[in-house]
């Protein structure tokens, strides 16, 4: 954990370099520090065919929202530290974007309440120095 989940409207897909905003995003997480293991870190991306943004009167209108999913045991500072540093980089990410066309950014926190099932390798690369 955490994993990242971005949803963007397809009109956004030609100049909206969403991979790079993933990545940014994952660097964001990564500069919390100790907060997250960086071997549990997941961004991936949805691009939105259908939808309508307010009465569906402007195809341009365009949104991305993010949804970070975190295991319990942060605190709140921890958290929030987190969401601002991830809305950080998606602000940073769509600056251009914002001053020239109809966008909105959304960002919500889920934290998992109930255990989870998972099997990871990964976290021994970033443990391990020397691997």
């Amino acid at each position: 954990m955490p994993h990242v989940i971005v949803e963007y409207t397809t009109n956004l897909k030609e100049n909206g370099n969403i991979k790079s905003l993933l990545l940014k995003i994952n660097q964001s997480l990564i500069a919390a520090g100790d907060t997250f293991p960086i071997g549990g870190i997941r961004s991936r991306a949805i691009e939105l065919h259908d939808y309508v943004v307010a009465d569906g009167s402007n195809q341009e209108d365009a949104f991305v929202h993010v949804t970070l999913k975190i295991g319990k045991g942060r605190t709140e500072k921890e958290k929030k530290n987190a969401c601002n540093q991830v809305f950080a980089a998606m602000e940073q990410h769509f600056e251009a974007a914002f001053a020239n066309r109809f966008l909105a950014l959304s960002l919500e926190l889920v934290e998992f309440t109930h255990p989870t099932y998972k099997k990871n390798n990964i976290h021994s690369r970033y443990s391990n120095p020397e691997g």
